[in-house]
């Protein structure tokens, strides 16, 4: 049962490998603006930096729209070295001085319930992007990353049908 209405965003990507895992669900922001911005806006970002299109696989924008990005069978281009077992979501704002919207949050709660029935992950397979591997950055923010426990006991009652 789908709880996440995803837009569909027909973006057109070069050279992309097919994924063949997914371990993990990584959750990012932004970073550097709250701007509400979109998968589009995103895709020609990384475009323009010489990557094969929006390296996420979904964006939740600021009203809790959830947009498509990479598809989700595709190797995203998210988090190094974690790329070909994860499905990446990012959460558009700057959550290092900004808080995460309520729509935000249940998006993510909703969507991350989805991915892993489909995947049959336990909770514990969200994780921040400062959590994986190697990482060495403070996404997605202390703002999101000080609600990822939440968001997994969210998930996990909405997994156990509570």
């Amino acid at each position: 049962m789908s709880r996440s209405n995803i837009i569909e965003t027909g973006l057109a990507f070069g050279e992309i490998l097919e994924r063949h895992v997914t371990e993990l669900l990584i959750v990012h922001h932004v970073g550097g603006t709250d701007r509400d911005v979109s998968a589009a806006e995103i895709h020609e970002w990384h475009l323009a930096n010489g990557w094969s299109g929006i390296g996420y696989h979904f964006v939740i924008r600021k009203n809790g729209t959830i947009e498509r990005g990479r598809p989700e069978n595709a190797v995203g281009s998210h988090t190094k070295g974690s790329n070909s077992r994860s499905l990446g979501i990012n959460v558009v704002g700057d959550f290092t001085a900004c808080e995460p919207s309520p729509a935000q949050i249940a998006s993510l709660v909703n969507l991350c319930a989805d991915l892993c029935e489909a995947y049959e992950l336990a909770p514990a397979a969200i994780i921040g992007h400062r959590d994986a591997p190697d990482s060495q950055t403070e996404c997605p923010g202390d703002n999101l990353y000080c609600l990822l426990p939440d968001i997994r006991a969210k998930v996990a009652q909405i997994l156990n049908g509570k």
